[in-house]
């Protein structure tokens, strides 16, 4: 049984290296060429810069205009223009006064078409005045324009 036993330890000892030799470590496979990566993404493109106000005549029918205003426009902004709507009071900042003939006075209708299309953030002002072009067509932008010079009568 002994020399069973013996024949067994010297058996392992062969296979697993385990003689006076360090045993030496397998070389690395040969590199074989990595299949090639696919080409990069490129970077999305950069979003297009809005359009700006049309030029020209700016103003459409205030008449259509005030129906648009008393829908979209007067729970902020109030019936009358005057920045008092049922909502304004939750705003941090008052909304504009259309009212104001002074203040809109120094205002261009591009000016006006463009806060009413892309929003008070495209002017630098209060970003809770919403952006307009994505529900109301041109015309509508273009009603909404001379109903709010009316109310200032400028």
């Amino acid at each position: 049984m002994r020399v069973i036993g013996a024949l067994l330890s010297l058996l392992l000892l062969g296979a697993c290296g385990g003689g006076d030799e360090p045993a030496r470590p397998t070389p690395p496979a040969p590199a074989s060429t990595p299949p090639s990566a696919p080409a990069p993404e490129p970077p999305p493109a950069a979003p297009k810069e809005p359009a700006s106000a049309p030029e020209g005549n700016l103003r459409g029918d205030a008449a259509n205009g005030a129906a648009l205003y008393a829908l979209y426009c007067s729970s902020c902004h109030g019936k009358t223009g005057k920045g008092d709507g049922p909502v304004a009071a939750a705003f941090p900042t008052r909304p504009a006064n259309h009212s104001d003939a002074a203040y809109m006075g120094k205002l261009s209708d591009a000016h006006i078409y463009q806060v009413i299309q892309k929003g008070g953030a495209s002017v630098g002002k209060s970003p809770l005045m919403a952006p307009w072009g994505g529900v109301l067509s041109d015309p509508q932008l273009r009603d909404l324009v001379a109903y709010v010079r009316q109310l200032s009568g400028t």
